[in-house]
């Protein structure tokens, strides 16, 4: 199933939260309302939203407190995306021009702030204070994920404990917040808040596990990312962690220089050929489709319905995926 596909039972939902989000990010000011609508305009996949809306229609329904979290939850994202592309200094996003690209880092990181100020704001202007703690736990994940990341990528010391306590923290932290409002919008069941919790954090593995691989197997004619792009940041993912797990001593202390002292000693298709040579590939794609299964399990209380069908679809989906 595409992407589409799994959005297809909550489609109207998911138009009205469009509006939401829109109207939630309205302001006087003329260069905050003209950087809104330029976001708005470059908007992606909508795969958090779509998350949250179908978990609430598993849980009992979509309501307005439902689209209020998903606005929330996409707000919070659009914020952190904007802050990243001032800390890596990336000129694009999505295809289009970065928000610092155009109109520089300060304007950049204040359009942040303000967009993490009107996720704030919605909530308490509507007592929705359970949605605030859900989201403030998941920002606190966030940024520990990305300072450990960069202290690893430092050190090159990662094994594959640290590298799971790191996705988990980066990526798995934000779905499982998404799955667990939507659940919080429309029920009071905490088991039924819980499962949703924890598929929403299994699936994050599974997909930053894959979206890992894909760096390996590469992926330019379909993205433009460039095959290798981890390991120019010096990232140790869990291919390579496999691999030089599995490889004679000698050759993994020669893998991790070229990558310590990067540059043109930095050769990736000789990283890439190692990974491949020492089953780093295919150890991976296995994790990815181990936490696929573990969210999938947390789905079999529930009654059979399309949402409990999309949702099981979205754990295949984040494993199959290409891009």
């Amino acid at each position: 199933m595409t992407l589409q596909d799994i959005a297809h039972p909550i489609q109207p939902h998911l138009e009205a939260f469009g509006h939401v989000f829109r109207d939630s990010l309205r302001s006087k000011i003329g260069l905050v309302e003209l950087i809104t609508k330029y976001i708005v305009r470059q908007k992606g996949k909508k795969v958090r939203p779509i998350l949250v809306l179908l978990s609430a229609e598993l849980c009992g329904g979509v309501n307005e407190k439902t689209y209020r979290g998903a606005t929330l939850v996409e707000i919070l994202h659009t914020a952190t995306l904007v802050h990243d592309d001032v800390v890596d200094d990336a000129d694009t996003r999505r295809g289009f021009p970065s928000i610092n690209a155009v109109w520089k880092n300060k304007i950049a990181v204040l359009m942040g702030d303000y967009l993490l100020s009107r996720g704030l704001l919605l909530s308490l202007e509507k007592d929705d204070f359970h949605f605030l703690k859900i989201t403030s736990t998941a920002v606190r994940r966030m940024s520990e994920g990305e300072l450990h990341q960069i202290q690893k990528s430092r050190k090159l010391d990662m094994d594959e404990e640290t590298y799971m306590t790191i996705i988990g923290d980066k990526t798995a932290s934000l779905l499982a917040t998404c799955c667990e409002i939507g659940a919080a919008s429309s029920t009071a069941d905490q088991e039924r808040h819980r499962c949703l919790r924890e598929f929403g954090e299994n699936v994050g593995l599974a997909f930053q596990i894959r979206d890992d691989v894909l760096d390996y197997v590469g992926r330019r004619s379909i993205t433009g990312k460039p095959t290798g792009l981890d390991l120019n940041e010096k990232k140790l993912t869990l291919p390579l962690i496999h691999a030089l797990r599995e490889a004679p001593r000698a050759e993994g202390k020669e893998i991790l220089g070229m990558i310590r002292h990067g540059g043109k000693s930095m050769k990736v298709q000789k990283v890439i050929d190692f990974v491949k040579e020492h089953g780093g590939l295919e150890y991976a794609g296995g994790r990815a489709h181990h936490y696929a299964s573990l969210a999938k399990a947390q789905l079999e209380s529930f009654p059979a319905s399309p949402s409990k069908a999309s949702l099981t679809a979205f754990a295949e989906f984040v494993v199959s995926r290409n891009k």
